[in-house]
This record gives C-alpha cells, sequence and structure tokens, in this order.
C-alpha cells in the first residue's frame, strides 16, 4: 500500500541521530544516509518497501509538523515499544503517550507516542498477543 513515508526535518544530523537509534531497534537497516542531501532512509529487513525517509523539505522552507498527521512504526514487541519510547526520550524526543495498551483500538494493541525534536508526531506499536511463554511483560 505504501511506497515510502517521508518526514521533514530540520536539522539533518539530530534527526539521524534520533531515528537512527530507533530504527536498529526497531530491526530496521540503513538503506541510504546523505548529509550532504540532508536526507536518510530505512527500509525493512527484507528489503523492497516501504522506505522510511527523513530529510529537509525539497521547498527549501522550514519544516513544520501537520495537524493531525502521523507515522506508526510496527515494532517487533512490547518490550521493543518500551526501548522506543525511552530511546526517543533520551534523544530529546516530546513524550505524547507513555507505552501501554490501547485496547480502544483492539486488545492487544501496545503503543508509545511520542513527537521527534522537529515536532513530528510518532508512533511505535504492536499489535501482537502477549506471548505463551509470558515473555514480553503484559502491561
Amino acid at each position: 500500500m505504501l511506497s515510502h513515508v517521508y518526514v521533514g526535518i530540520t536539522d539533518f544530523q539530530r534527526a539521524f541521530t534520533f531515528y537512527d537509534a530507533l530504527m536498529a531497534e526497531l530491526g530496521y537497516p540503513l538503506k541510504f544516509c546523505e548529509p550532504e542531501n540532508s536526507w536518510a532512509g530505512w527500509m525493512p529487513k527484507a528489503g523492497g518497501r516501504p522506505l522510511f525517509v527523513i530529510g529537509a523539505p525539497y521547498d527549501g522552507q522550514r519544516a513544520e509538523p501537520g495537524n493531525g498527521h502521523m507515522v506508526a512504526l510496527l515494532a517487533p514487541s512490547r518490550e521493543a515499544v518500551d526501548r522506543c519510547h525511552a530511546i526517543a526520550m533520551a534523544a530529546g524526543g516530546l513524550d505524547e503517550g507513555r507505552p501501554g495498551l490501547r485496547p480502544h483500538y483492539h486488545p492487544d494493541y501496545y503503543g508509545a507516542y511520542f513527537r521527534d525534536p522537529d515536532g513530528n508526531k510518532i508512533c511505535v506499536c504492536c499489535h501482537d498477543p502477549v506471548p505463551a511463554s509470558g515473555a514480553d511483560r503484559p502491561a
């Protein structure tokens, strides 16, 4: 359904540091990084699409987040959601919703919400039930 998501940024190095740590935790490898062009992108482990891209706006104007816009990244576990939220907070993100179950979406929806240093709203979520082994902590 999606080819790519492009998130506007104002400071490439700050944004790259923020997102590279998140993508590493989620297991999405770096596809390209061009600091001289102020953009970088990550992709699923298997390659292909969708790509997640950060970059300066093409029109040369300052990047500004839109009201109602959000990108939700899929996490492999609830623990990964917890770690991503902690990574985001440590890297200058703004908390928009601590990790936890959101049963109003569905019984197993576990997510966290934050804004990146440029104000873009990001969600990291896991839709899987707690494994039978109990390895993933329940909320």
